[in-house]
């Protein structure tokens, strides 16, 4: 049993990494002052984002964005903060970069990297959307802050539950899940700022474990939030302002969990609780 106090961060995630970095020093100085353990950032923070405040990864100056991210993990190590920083990760030959969050620790020490893995759009005959900018990732990725065993996902992986089950399966209980959803028309803002905080919860309830999902804040973008092992949305932030969420993560907390005692048999595959019983009225499904 574990406790971590989280800095769920939201800022106005425009295509020039200076001006990124700007408000990502800024909170992560300001979430440290507040007594924050780790940081967590939006998608593409950092870099901006391919197809939104970005043309096509080709717009990218590669040498500006590791001079930012580098003096981003050198400030980390200077405040004694873990940072979860999303932004694009350049690849070799003509392969497409990855959508990215770096793991930095309280040292400033580069620890791990996950990888969009469903980015969205078609595949075939020609890529769509992220696809078309991104190439996606293939790995879970885990790690440990202040005892607690944290998983990362990205933005569209919430519309596959599986990843989910997988880290419950890896005992992770944090989700830190980043997202970039604005500059949207109100009909889908509202439609997915209903859809996100959904699925958000009945993930946390399902599983059992904590999840922060952030957003940009940039126009209209729908606001970051955490949700607590029981589904319930324990904190909020305002729409469209720069601002951060501060969540006290305990595994020890006296929640409610509904599938404690059949959860791991359900993993394990057998999908009912109990045993089953062996009896010819059971087998026999069309006699009253």
């Amino acid at each position: 049993m574990a406790q971590l106090t989280l800095a769920t961060c939201q800022f106005p995630v425009s295509g020039d990494p200076l001006a990124n970095a700007g408000h990502i020093l800024s909170q992560m100085a300001l979430a440290r002052r507040r007594g924050a353990d780790l940081v967590h950032f939006p998608e593409c923070s950092l870099s901006g984002y391919a197809g939104i405040q970005l043309d096509s990864t080709a717009a990218i100056d590669w040498e500006l964005l590791r001079q930012q991210t580098e003096r981003i993990m050198a400030r980390a190590g200077e405040l004694g903060v873990w940072v979860v920083l999303g932004s694009t990760h350049r690849l070799s030959g003509e392969h497409k970069p990855h959508n990215s969050l770096y793991v930095i620790d309280d040292h400033g020490r580069l620890i791990t990297r996950y990888d969009k893995r469903f980015c969205c759009g078609r595949g075939d005959p020609e890529p769509t959307e992220d696809l078309a900018h991104y190439a996606p990732g293939s790995q879970f990725i885990t790690f440990d802050c202040h005892g607690v065993h944290i998983g990362l996902l990205i933005c569209h992986d919430f519309r596959y539950p599986e990843l989910y089950r997988e880290y419950k399966r890896r005992g992770v209980e944090l989700v830190l899940h980043s997202y970039h959803n604005a500059n949207m028309q109100p009909d889908k803002l509202a439609y997915y700022q209903e859809q996100v905080t959904f699925t958000m919860q009945a993930a946390a309830a399902s599983n059992f474990l904590w999840i922060s999902a952030n957003n940009s804040s940039a126009p209209a973008a729908w606001p970051s939030f955490v949700v607590n092992p029981a589904g319930s949305v324990v904190g909020r932030l305002r729409r469209h302002r720069a601002s951060i969420l501060l969540t006290s993560i305990d595994t020890a907390a006296d929640i409610w969990d509904a599938s404690l005692y059949w959860r791991e048999q359900c993993l394990a595959g057998v999908l009912h609780s109990g045993e089953a019983v062996s009896d010819p009225r059971s087998d026999d499904r069309t006699t009253l």
